[in-house]
């Protein structure tokens, strides 16, 4: 029965084998159930296999939510590796960081609503805050330069300026249908972020 879907109890048990299977079947079971609420006997279920073997590939629980954090933040942080936010002016890298973050949101919107999900409960949790607030400080740091190179009003606060940005970007998670939103949204929600939506005035 190797590869084949069962329906049991009303569910459809996916035959999920191997670590990055394993960890789609959980995170969307994280984001039906909450995390707290999720127990692996969920998951195994979830799965199509039993608690037994789904340890065999991942310690337990929290080792699941760390693996989906660490890919979310994994897609993040290469952003600010990237030469587009290395290079140029401050709010020529700004904008591309915005453009690429709705990018890494929209392939990896599963990964990215757990980690905009979570509040602190756990060591992974409290890793993952840490780690978003280093991303926003670097943003931040951006802003706050484009303001000293004139190219944002000198009266714009950085730190409320990367909030705004970074809470612009994940409301995305909210309406975003992967294969079905046009492939121009990173550059739509980057002039919607910078230039505004009203028409250009002569």
């Amino acid at each position: 029965m190797s590869g084949v879907s069962t329906q049991v109890g009303g569910r459809v048990r996916r035959p999920s084998h191997g670590p990055g299977s394993l960890l789609e079947v959980a995170v969307g079971e994280f984001l039906t159930r909450g995390y707290d609420a999720t127990s692996m006997e969920d998951l195994s279920r979830a799965a199509g296999i039993t608690k037994s073997s789904f340890y065999h590939h991942f310690s337990g629980k929290e080792a699941l939510l760390r693996a989906a954090l660490e890919r979310a933040l994994d897609g993040l942080f290469a952003i600010l590796d990237s030469d587009g936010a290395r290079t140029g002016t401050p709010l020529e890298r700004l904008r591309h960081i915005v453009r690429e973050q709705v990018a890494v949101l929209v392939a990896e919107l599963p990964y990215v609503t757990v980690l905009l999900r979570v509040r602190g409960n756990t060591e992974s949790e409290r890793w993952a805050l840490e780690r978003r607030r280093e991303f926003d400080a670097r943003v931040a740091e951006l802003v706050r330069q484009a303001v000293e190179a004139g190219e944002l009003r000198e009266e714009v606060d950085p730190a409320l300026a990367a909030r705004l940005l970074s809470g612009l970007v994940n409301s995305v998670v909210e309406w975003a249908r992967p294969g079905r939103d046009p492939g121009t949204l990173p550059d739509v929600v980057a002039r919607a972020a910078f230039d505004g939506i009203l028409p250009a005035r002569g």
